[in-house]
């Protein structure tokens, strides 16, 4: 997923010098794209958008060092951390695994809002909301129970595919995002009843005990690394009988890590646990792939699992 937020320095000279490394880069001249960027800061030293473009430079050059040094020097310089250099670090192994900042999350989502659809869905083949779909119709068919849903929450909404996917299956459905720009795609779709701008669990906190019979996450799991409170708040939400659907993309070692692709893996190991911990039930756990990356199936995984 492109990212190109850019904050201006303040400086006409660092701004003009930091668009001349970014042409340099795009031409395939590392080395010079990389001096470049040095003489804009060197204009203005806390110009955050050059030290995070800095930073990726580094890294692609082999050069990690120099590179989380840049990357510490854009979080300093932005504290919210927009560009998510704080994402980066946490993936060269440099800071420990933490939260997503919000501001990044925010402002990756609302700059990809209105291309989202369009890129996911003829770019990377994205199926998280059919593959949760079959899923959920796979255990209730198990349970000989009925996939018909009053109330569903759908976590990281984004603009609408997995409210779409289990339309025919669901009476209502609430949408929570972080972004308003994909709320703002969302509520054009009529699908959703209620639409909060919000991280999960903040936006389930404000949702009475056992008022959902369907909680979905469609491909957003994968920008929160620790699940443990957001799985409590939906343990609480959930109606009795009532289940989770989710994806995630994972790997073969255990715990989380921070993936090649900028978004957390869970370990099916750490999602039982997990799961147990929440108070609920697995009832589903299978390899499933929820998008295609540089033409490689990306490894993830299909969850649902129930309440008691």
């Amino acid at each position: 997923m492109p990212h190109r937020l850019f904050l201006s320095s303040g400086d006409l000279i660092a701004d003009r010098r930091y668009e001349f490394a970014r042409d340099l880069e795009l031409k395939g001249d590392l080395v010079a794209a990389a001096e470049v960027m040095e003489q804009a800061l060197e204009v203005a030293p806390n110009f955050a958008s050059a030290w995070f473009e800095l930073g990726k430079m580094r890294i692609a050059l082999g050069e990690t060092d120099k590179a989380i040094s840049a990357l510490q020097n854009a979080v300093a310089a932005d504290p919210d951390d927009r560009h998510g250099a704080g994402v980066r670090l946490m993936q060269l192994g440099a800071s420990p695994l933490a939260d997503m900042p919000k501001a990044y999350v925010q402002s990756l989502f609302d700059q990809y809002a209105p291309r989202f659809e369009a890129e996911l869905i003829e770019r990377l083949n994205y199926r998280a909301p059919s593959i949760l779909f079959k899923a959920v119709l796979a255990v209730r068919a198990a349970e000989r129970k009925p996939a018909h849903f009053k109330r569903a929450i759908d976590l990281g909404c984004g603009t609408g595919l997995g409210a779409a996917a289990f339309a025919k299956n669901v009476d209502g459905f609430v949408g929570i995002d972080l972004s308003a720009g994909m709320i703002a795609e969302a509520r054009a779709t009529g699908l959703y009843a209620e639409l909060e701008v919000d991280d999960m669990t903040a936006g389930l906190q404000r949702r009475p005990d056992a008022s959902a019979d369907l909680v979905l996450a469609a491909d957003a799991m994968v920008y929160v690394g620790d699940l443990a409170p957001v799985l409590r708040e939906i343990e609480r939400v959930l109606r009795p009988g009532g289940l989770l659907a989710f994806t995630v993309e994972t790997h073969d070692g255990a715990g989380v890590i921070m993936g090649k692709g900028l978004r957390y893996a869970h370990s099916a190991e750490y999602l039982r646990g997990i799961i147990a911990g929440a108070c609920l039930q697995p009832m589903h756990l299978d390899p499933a792939s929820p998008r295609t990356e540089d033409q490689v199936p990306v490894r993830g995984l299909a969850v649902v699992a129930g309440k008691s």
